[in-house]
């Protein structure tokens, strides 16, 4: 088998664009639509989509090669493009197995639309397994959605916002109720995206007045509560490694910076570069340890979503910790490389410091290290009260 080329579809002068833009997006605070538009152009949006509906064909374990890359450049657009990305790869995972209702997805990314993540909710830590959104039946089987979400990346340019909410109105027991909306009035997008760092990703709060998904748009009714639904599985598995692989990304670049750093800088004192220093050499090392242990790591549980490979109850746990790990460990090289750099990272100017920024919103993603841990330790130990 030929060995993918992530610079195929991520050629280095894009990268070289993407990369010289990002310290003004995040100074900025505003969305990158120029990356956006590059990336629409390259096919990137339909990366995930197949061959034969005018795709690039790719599964997850090649994907995550392409955010890695991207996330070394821009993370905040890496990330936000995570967002349309997990809708397409979704699409990818339920087609793989047979199920056709993410077709418009795929048909959509290929058209240039971009699709955005309408999950989260503020103190909702069931995320994928309950909704404050009031999810009301209408007569022609689609769905109004009246609540608020939190973090919706791509806010100023997505065209649908894939969502969920819950109803209670069933005579059968309360449904979660998964659909897309489109743009329309009843859609309100807040100003309200400043923070520390991953700026760009412009990830603002969305309103939703009565928003209307037709028939064609509700694409599973779900009981609340775990479940191993292939959707549910789609979202997580594809959610928790792409957002692994961006972080992986942000390693890698620090850890690149970090040898570039000690490549050209001389002590005064010995008169030798900082490549031949003991301690500088450790933290390099140590830095490259945690790095070269995500990679295979990746690439296996990205093939195994691919090839649906059977991990029965213990999927859940190897994504959640997945992705938990990816974080920890780029939040750590990110720390090294500050120190290996010196007082001169401190600076904003520094790209260090807007990765050391950027990698925090790591442990805010689910699952963040409270619900990672949670879920690991049922997958070993049973659950509580068992």
């Amino acid at each position: 088998m030929t060995a993918f080329d992530p610079s195929v579809l991520l050629p280095d002068d894009l990268l070289d664009r993407i990369r010289r833009r990002a310290a003004a997006v995040d100074a900025e605070n505003a969305f990158p639509e120029e990356d956006l538009a590059d990336l629409r152009d390259a096919g990137y949006l339909a990366a995930f989509v197949p061959t034969d509906l005018g795709g690039a064909g790719l599964g997850l374990a090649e994907v995550s090669l392409l955010q890695q890359r991207l996330a070394g450049a821009a993370p905040a657009t890496a990330l936000a493009v995570n967002m349309h990305l997990v809708w397409t790869g979704v699409a990818k995972v339920l087609a793989d197995r047979g199920i056709d209702s993410l077709r418009f997805v795929q048909e959509g990314a290929v058209a240039g639309e971009v699709f955005a993540f309408g999950i989260s909710e503020a103190g909702n830590d069931l995320v994928l397994f309950g909704s404050d959104t009031v999810a009301a039946p209408q007569g022609d089987g689609g769905y109004t959605f009246t609540g608020t979400k939190i973090f919706t990346s791509l806010a100023p340019v997505w065209t649908q916002l894939g969502l969920h909410g819950l109803d209670t109105t069933s005579p059968d027991g309360p449904h979660l109720v998964y659909a897309f909306v489109p743009r329309s009035d009843q859609v309100v997008t807040r100003d309200d995206w400043d923070t520390l760092g991953m700026r760009g990703t412009q990830s603002r709060t969305t309103e939703l007045h009565g928003a209307h998904a037709p028939a064609d748009r509700v694409v599973r009714r779900l009981a609340p509560g775990p479940q191993p639904d292939p959707l549910v599985f789609g979202i997580f598995s594809v959610f928790e490694l792409l957002l692994a692989s961006v972080y992986t990304g942000i390693a890698r670049r620090a850890l690149d910076l970090a040898v570039e750093t000690a490549q050209s800088r001389t002590s005064k004192k010995t008169g030798l570069a900082y490549s031949q220093d003991p301690d500088i050499r450790w933290r390099i090392a140590e830095m490259a340890l945690a790095y070269d242990a995500l990679l295979p790591q990746l690439d296996a549980l990205g093939r195994d979503v691919d090839t649906q490979a059977d991990h029965g109850s213990m999927w859940f746990a190897k994504l959640s910790g997945m992705k938990h790990r990816a974080v920890t460990a780029a939040k750590h090289i990110v720390d090294e490389a500050m120190l290996v750099a010196g007082g001169s990272s401190y600076f904003t100017r520094s790209e260090l410091s807007r990765l050391y920024r950027d990698v925090l919103a790591g442990q805010f993603h689910p699952s963040d290290p409270e619900s990672a841990h949670s879920t690991v330790a049922a997958a070993w130990l049973g659950p509580l009260g068992s």
